[in-house]
């Protein structure tokens, strides 16, 4: 392994910690917490999941589990369930990166060679984590044994979690999307955390947080897609990103009113400045 598992662990880290100081409507960041959960528990739970989602000894599954129980034994919620789920993957690509390779083909090798083995684990993960709003499913049920691999598993999943869609598409979202949202933000503003709100709101505005759906179907997809296309609007305006936040703290005071959290959207933010990080971090070798 050319990165060691300290230098994996502290990009992980700081991408949790950029996604909690992004002002994101909604969810929970150092402007406003809510949903019975604080910046201290994000905060806890990325140092706690860091260690097992960087040991080169365990299973991609494995890795999975083992830092969704750290998380569950230091802050007893879930904070964390689908941000782990989306940078296991990205920090096991980067153990197995081979110069030549992208950061992407290396991502695709770990997520096709998935096993059985490790669909168990994160079957055992998600039951641990309890994640709101999830039912008995007819096929694979996280509640059973598994008896199919990972991306088979996520396959199944793929159609109302996309969190699950990423690994069939390859992390599609990312890679052909929300990077690029990212670096024109960052480059525009110069701020890491302006650039991780700009990617929650850019895609709110176009896709559907599947955590609010799996709890009140689309009762406010449209609500809350209107909501960040006026926050993009007004942002694409604004020369300095701070003259936004009322216009923030509205919404979010809206959206928190009616317990209506986009924590998909604010995972995939996590993974997003994850995987800027880690591309930066291959590209210099």
């Amino acid at each position: 392994m050319i990165y060691s598992s300290k230098q994996l662990g502290d990009l992980y880290r700081q991408a949790c910690e950029v996604e909690l100081q992004a002002f994101k409507p909604g969810n929970v960041s150092v402007y406003a917490e809510g949903h019975d959960m604080t910046v201290e528990d994000f905060r806890i739970s990325a140092e706690v999941s860091a260690p097992a989602l960087c040991n080169p000894d365990y299973l991609l599954g494995e890795k999975i589990f083992y830092a969704v129980k750290a998380t569950r034994e230091a802050v007893g919620c879930n904070t964390n369930l689908g941000i782990i789920l989306l940078c296991a993957p990205l920090l096991q690509a980067v153990s197995h990166w081979q110069v030549n390779m992208t950061l992407r083909q290396a991502l695709n090798k770990v997520i096709k060679t998935t096993t059985i083995e490790d669909a168990d684990w994160v079957f055992k993960a998600i039951k641990l984590a309890s994640p709101g709003g999830l039912g008995k499913t007819d096929q694979q049920d996280i509640n059973d044994k598994a008896s199919v691999t990972l991306i088979e598993a996520m396959k199944l999943a793929s159609s109302k979690d996309r969190i699950a869609l990423q690994y069939i598409t390859g992390y599609t979202d990312i890679f052909d999307y929300s990077i690029f949202v990212y670096y024109n933000a960052l480059s525009r503003w110069g701020f890491q955390n302006w650039a991780a709100v700009a990617v929650y709101v850019d895609m709110l505005s176009k896709f559907p947080d599947s955590h609010i759906e799996r709890k009140y179907g689309n009762q406010y997809s449209e609500m809350v897609a209107s909501n960040m296309t006026l926050i993009g609007k007004e942002l694409s305006k604004a020369d300095k990103p701070d003259c936004v936040i009322p216009l923030l703290h509205r919404i979010d005071q809206e959206l928190k009113s009616k317990d209506v959290n986009p924590g998909t959207t604010a995972d995939m933010t996590v993974a997003t400045v994850l995987t800027v990080y880690l591309e930066d971090l291959i590209s210099n070798i």
